[in-house]
């Protein structure tokens, strides 16, 4: 079978898929045209998450069976087109969940204590320390709200606990099992009383922009909006202005509306703590991702069911 991987990834993918031709960049990732190009006959396609898996590459792609996705979400997928190719699509959970959750406290922490702030300050030319100098949110006691409470927001709500912070959440239904600290409630609610709001939701048509303008003015003054999901959750140019107007206490984002653009207001905000998709990015957890997805693919040709299927109808 031929596979195509959209980029030169770590981890032993020649390994898993010992047997069948493996077509890759020599370094970086192919382009749009040379993917398409190598799509026409192949069988599989391990996927970036910056891989537009439309309707229009699957039509130009016969013969493909299986799209595994090298991230946990799959956002830049029309599984309903794939479904109806009956093509597999299957992502990465769990493997990342640690990673996401580790770099979700590194910016709470250094939106909470202003580190970005901090920094401007000494290259702006320090005069030494002051009583009232740049003083922050003390997250011992203060409130966290998780808007999604599956595999990461849990290992956050887990990391969050030793540092004192109390949890509710919001999600779609109560997570039966959960520690009883951490409490459901409706969104607005833990908008309003969090001093610190961390996004781990899916994105979907019924959370693009689930942040907005509305949102963001419930939120308490001087709040923390922290996201590690995906960017079209949150509403930038609305973010931008809470922050121009003085309302949040801070923003830590690893995720952007306009990826790999970031919206100006943001970029040059002395309160907005940012990365540049770096959820992931450890180089275990980037090999466990890139072996999670070669495996899906050497599973489905194996005839197993891979571990993580997001469309288990197109299996048949």
């Amino acid at each position: 079978m031929k596979v195509v991987v959209s980029a030169r990834l770590p981890g032993r993918i020649r390994q898993i898929l010992d047997g069948h031709e493996i077509v890759e960049p020599a370094a970086g990732r192919f382009d749009e045209a040379q993917l398409r190009a190598l799509l026409m006959d192949a069988d599989a396609l391990l996927a970036l998450l910056l891989v537009r898996v439309d309707e229009a590459l699957l039509a130009g792609a016969p013969r493909l069976r299986i799209v595994a996705n090298y991230a946990v979400g799959y956002d830049n997928v029309d599984v309903a087109a794939a479904t109806r190719r009956r093509v597999v699509v299957t992502n990465t959970p769990g493997v990342l969940t640690a990673a996401t959750a580790d770099l979700t406290m590194a910016l709470m922490l250094a939106a909470a204590r202003r580190l970005g702030e901090g920094r401007a300050l000494l290259d702006a030319g320090w005069r030494g320390w002051e009583p009232e100098q740049l003083v922050g949110l003390d997250l011992d006691g203060a409130q966290l709200g998780l808007v999604g409470l599956g595999r990461i927001g849990r290992a956050v709500a887990e990391r969050a606990r030793a540092f004192g912070l109390t949890i509710v959440y919001s999600a779609p239904r109560v997570i039966e099992g959960e520690d009883a600290s951490a409490r459901h409630v409706p969104l607005d609610e833990l908008l309003a009383t969090s001093d610190v709001v961390s996004l781990h939701c899916p994105l979907d048509a019924t959370t693009r922009h689930l942040i907005g303008a509305r949102e963001l003015a419930l939120m308490k003054p001087r709040a923390i909006l922290v996201n590690t999901a995906r960017g079209p959750i949150v509403d930038e140019a609305a973010l931008a202005a809470a922050l121009d107007r003085g309302h949040l206490g801070g923003v830590g984002l690893d995720v952007f509306e306009h990826e790999p653009r970031v919206t100006p207001g943001l970029l040059a905000h002395p309160r907005a703590i940012l990365a540049p998709h770096l959820g992931s990015a450890t180089r275990g957890t980037r090999a466990r991702m890139a072996e999670a997805a070669a495996q899906s693919i050497a599973d489905l040709f194996a005839g197993r069911r891979p571990s993580s299927v997001v469309n288990p109808e197109a299996l048949g």
